[in-house]
Protein backbone atom coordinates (compact mmCIF):
# COMPACT_ATOMS: atom_id res chain seq x y z
CA UNK A 1 0.00 0.00 0.00
CA UNK A 2 1.14 3.30 -0.82
CA UNK A 3 0.69 6.25 1.03
CA UNK A 4 2.38 9.01 -0.90
CA UNK A 5 0.09 9.25 -4.34
CA UNK A 6 2.28 11.79 -7.19
CA UNK A 7 0.35 12.40 -10.41
CA UNK A 8 1.58 13.83 -13.48
CA UNK A 9 -1.32 16.71 -15.13
CA UNK A 10 -1.30 16.30 -18.53
CA UNK A 11 -2.71 12.83 -20.42
CA UNK A 12 -2.95 11.76 -16.14
CA UNK A 13 -5.49 14.07 -14.78
CA UNK A 14 -6.16 16.06 -17.75
CA UNK A 15 -6.75 15.76 -21.79
CA UNK A 16 -4.71 18.84 -22.74
CA UNK A 17 -4.29 17.71 -26.42
CA UNK A 18 -6.28 20.54 -27.66
CA UNK A 19 -4.58 23.56 -25.83
CA UNK A 20 -1.07 22.00 -26.05
CA UNK A 21 -1.43 21.61 -29.83
CA UNK A 22 -2.90 24.62 -30.49
CA UNK A 23 -0.25 26.62 -28.72
CA UNK A 24 2.40 24.42 -30.73
CA UNK A 25 0.88 25.36 -34.01
CA UNK A 26 0.78 29.14 -32.82
CA UNK A 27 4.98 28.95 -31.99
CA UNK A 28 5.32 26.87 -35.49
CA UNK A 29 3.66 29.90 -37.55
CA UNK A 30 6.11 32.31 -36.02
CA UNK A 31 8.78 30.18 -37.83
CA UNK A 32 6.51 29.78 -40.92
CA UNK A 33 5.95 26.16 -40.52
CA UNK A 34 2.07 24.97 -40.56
CA UNK A 35 0.95 22.29 -39.17
CA UNK A 36 -1.85 19.97 -41.07
CA UNK A 37 -1.99 17.15 -38.88
CA UNK A 38 -2.85 18.04 -35.11
CA UNK A 39 -2.08 14.47 -34.02
CA UNK A 40 1.68 14.46 -34.72
CA UNK A 41 2.42 17.10 -31.86
CA UNK A 42 0.75 14.85 -29.75
CA UNK A 43 4.47 14.22 -28.94
CA UNK A 44 4.87 17.86 -27.22
CA UNK A 45 2.68 16.36 -24.61
CA UNK A 46 4.77 15.41 -21.60
CA UNK A 47 8.31 16.50 -21.53
CA UNK A 48 9.78 19.71 -21.15
CA UNK A 49 9.20 21.93 -24.53
CA UNK A 50 12.55 23.52 -24.93
CA UNK A 51 13.76 19.97 -25.71
CA UNK A 52 11.24 19.08 -28.06
CA UNK A 53 11.42 21.65 -30.19
CA UNK A 54 14.81 20.79 -30.67
CA UNK A 55 14.42 17.22 -30.99
CA UNK A 56 11.34 17.04 -33.26
CA UNK A 57 12.37 20.37 -34.90
CA UNK A 58 15.94 21.02 -35.30
CA UNK A 59 15.62 23.94 -33.52
CA UNK A 60 18.83 25.70 -31.79
CA UNK A 61 18.57 26.74 -28.11
CA UNK A 62 17.88 30.22 -29.33
CA UNK A 63 15.09 29.27 -31.32
CA UNK A 64 13.82 26.97 -28.91
CA UNK A 65 13.89 29.26 -26.20
CA UNK A 66 12.17 32.00 -28.25
CA UNK A 67 9.38 28.88 -29.66
CA UNK A 68 8.89 28.74 -25.97
CA UNK A 69 8.12 32.30 -25.44
CA UNK A 70 5.58 32.09 -28.51
CA UNK A 71 3.71 29.35 -27.31
CA UNK A 72 2.99 30.36 -23.63
CA UNK A 73 1.77 33.82 -25.59
CA UNK A 74 -1.01 31.38 -26.60
CA UNK A 75 -1.43 29.19 -23.87
CA UNK A 76 -1.61 31.46 -21.31
CA UNK A 77 -4.15 33.36 -22.96
CA UNK A 78 -6.33 30.18 -23.82
CA UNK A 79 -4.77 27.27 -24.25
CA UNK A 80 -4.03 26.15 -20.36
CA UNK A 81 -7.86 26.26 -20.50
CA UNK A 82 -8.67 23.95 -23.88
CA UNK A 83 -8.66 21.17 -21.67
CA UNK A 84 -10.58 18.74 -19.57
CA UNK A 85 -10.43 16.45 -16.82
CA UNK A 86 -10.38 12.69 -17.96
CA UNK A 87 -13.48 11.06 -16.56
CA UNK A 88 -13.24 9.04 -13.18
CA UNK A 89 -10.51 11.46 -12.09
CA UNK A 90 -12.70 13.65 -9.96
CA UNK A 91 -14.21 9.96 -8.42
CA UNK A 92 -10.71 8.40 -7.90
CA UNK A 93 -9.13 11.60 -6.45
CA UNK A 94 -11.98 11.59 -3.69
CA UNK A 95 -11.68 7.86 -2.68
CA UNK A 96 -8.01 8.71 -1.90
CA UNK A 97 -8.87 11.42 0.20
CA UNK A 98 -11.22 9.46 1.94
CA UNK A 99 -8.14 6.81 3.01
CA UNK A 100 -6.51 9.43 3.52
CA UNK A 101 -3.68 9.24 1.16
CA UNK A 102 -0.90 12.11 0.50
CA UNK A 103 -2.06 13.52 -2.76
CA UNK A 104 0.89 15.18 -4.79
CA UNK A 105 1.35 16.98 -8.60
CA UNK A 106 4.32 16.18 -10.56
CA UNK A 107 4.47 17.99 -14.06
CA UNK A 108 6.75 19.46 -16.24
CA UNK A 109 4.46 22.38 -17.02
CA UNK A 110 5.40 25.27 -15.00
CA UNK A 111 4.30 25.36 -11.84
CA UNK A 112 2.13 28.82 -12.03
CA UNK A 113 0.17 27.53 -14.90
CA UNK A 114 -0.45 24.26 -13.30
CA UNK A 115 -2.43 25.68 -9.95
CA UNK A 116 -4.19 27.64 -12.16
CA UNK A 117 -5.68 24.97 -14.21
CA UNK A 118 -6.06 22.92 -11.39
CA UNK A 119 -7.64 26.04 -9.36
CA UNK A 120 -10.00 26.54 -12.86
CA UNK A 121 -10.55 22.68 -13.11
CA UNK A 122 -11.56 22.34 -9.36
CA UNK A 123 -9.04 19.47 -8.19
CA UNK A 124 -6.49 22.02 -6.36
CA UNK A 125 -8.44 21.15 -3.28
CA UNK A 126 -7.28 17.35 -3.52
CA UNK A 127 -3.76 17.84 -3.58
CA UNK A 128 -1.41 18.68 -0.27
CA UNK A 129 1.50 19.75 -2.74
CA UNK A 130 1.93 20.67 -6.79
CA UNK A 131 5.75 20.52 -7.99
CA UNK A 132 6.21 21.82 -11.14
CA UNK A 133 8.96 23.02 -13.48
CA UNK A 134 10.40 27.22 -13.16
CA UNK A 135 8.89 29.38 -15.74
CA UNK A 136 13.19 30.28 -16.24
CA UNK A 137 13.67 25.72 -17.17
CA UNK A 138 15.82 25.60 -14.37
CA UNK A 139 13.47 22.67 -13.34
CA UNK A 140 12.22 21.10 -16.33
CA UNK A 141 13.56 17.64 -16.20
CA UNK A 142 10.91 14.91 -14.69
CA UNK A 143 13.30 13.27 -12.22
CA UNK A 144 14.07 16.54 -10.82
CA UNK A 145 11.15 17.87 -10.35
CA UNK A 146 10.47 14.68 -8.60
CA UNK A 147 13.13 14.72 -6.74
CA UNK A 148 11.70 18.47 -5.48
CA UNK A 149 8.46 16.98 -4.70
CA UNK A 150 10.02 14.32 -2.40
CA UNK A 151 12.30 16.69 -0.54
CA UNK A 152 9.41 19.25 -0.15
CA UNK A 153 7.06 16.49 1.08
CA UNK A 154 9.64 15.16 3.53
CA UNK A 155 9.10 12.22 1.92
CA UNK A 156 12.59 9.93 2.78
CA UNK A 157 11.02 5.96 2.67
CA UNK A 158 10.57 5.46 -0.99
CA UNK A 159 8.51 2.47 -0.54
CA UNK A 160 5.85 4.85 0.85
CA UNK A 161 5.28 6.47 -3.01
CA UNK A 162 4.33 5.81 -6.36
CA UNK A 163 4.55 8.05 -9.47
CA UNK A 164 1.92 7.85 -12.14
CA UNK A 165 1.79 9.41 -15.41
CA UNK A 166 1.12 8.33 -18.97
CA UNK A 167 4.38 8.84 -20.44
CA UNK A 168 8.10 7.64 -20.05
CA UNK A 169 9.66 10.63 -18.81
CA UNK A 170 7.22 9.83 -15.75
CA UNK A 171 8.16 6.29 -15.88
CA UNK A 172 11.85 7.07 -16.10
CA UNK A 173 11.54 9.92 -13.50
CA UNK A 174 10.34 7.67 -10.89
CA UNK A 175 12.96 5.06 -11.03
CA UNK A 176 15.68 7.59 -11.24
CA UNK A 177 14.34 8.12 -7.70
CA UNK A 178 14.41 4.74 -6.68
CA UNK A 179 9.96 4.85 -6.74
CA UNK A 180 7.51 2.41 -8.22
CA UNK A 181 5.38 3.55 -11.02
CA UNK A 182 1.84 3.17 -12.79
CA UNK A 183 1.66 3.80 -16.43
CA UNK A 184 -1.90 4.93 -17.87
CA UNK A 185 -2.93 3.62 -21.15
CA UNK A 186 -6.22 6.40 -21.17
CA UNK A 187 -3.43 9.48 -21.62
CA UNK A 188 -0.94 10.08 -24.88
CA UNK A 189 1.86 7.38 -24.02
CA UNK A 190 0.87 3.28 -24.95
CA UNK A 191 1.56 0.11 -23.55
CA UNK A 192 5.30 0.02 -25.64
CA UNK A 193 5.99 3.14 -24.59
CA UNK A 194 5.58 2.21 -20.68
CA UNK A 195 6.92 -0.87 -20.41
CA UNK A 196 9.87 -0.40 -22.20
CA UNK A 197 10.76 2.41 -19.49
CA UNK A 198 9.90 0.20 -16.83
CA UNK A 199 6.77 0.81 -15.47
CA UNK A 200 5.99 -1.28 -12.15
CA UNK A 201 2.25 -1.39 -13.24
CA UNK A 202 0.03 -0.19 -16.41
CA UNK A 203 -3.65 0.39 -16.40
CA UNK A 204 -6.64 1.26 -18.87
CA UNK A 205 -8.54 3.25 -16.88
CA UNK A 206 -8.57 6.19 -13.79
CA UNK A 207 -10.51 3.76 -11.35
CA UNK A 208 -7.88 0.91 -12.16
CA UNK A 209 -5.36 2.75 -10.60
CA UNK A 210 -6.70 1.73 -7.14
CA UNK A 211 -5.65 -1.88 -7.97
CA UNK A 212 -2.67 -1.11 -7.25
CA UNK A 213 -2.29 1.58 -4.97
Amino acid sequence: MYKNILFDLDGTLTDPGMGITNSVMHALKKFNIEVEDRTSLYRFIGPPLKGSFEEFYGFSGEQSELAVRYYREYFKKQGMLENEVYDGIPELLTWLKEKKKTLIVVTSKPEAFTLEILQHFKLIEYFDFVAGATMDDTRNKKSDIIRYALDCCHIIDKSTAVMIGDRKHDIIGAKENGLDSIGVLFGYGNYEELKTAGATYIVETPMSILQCV
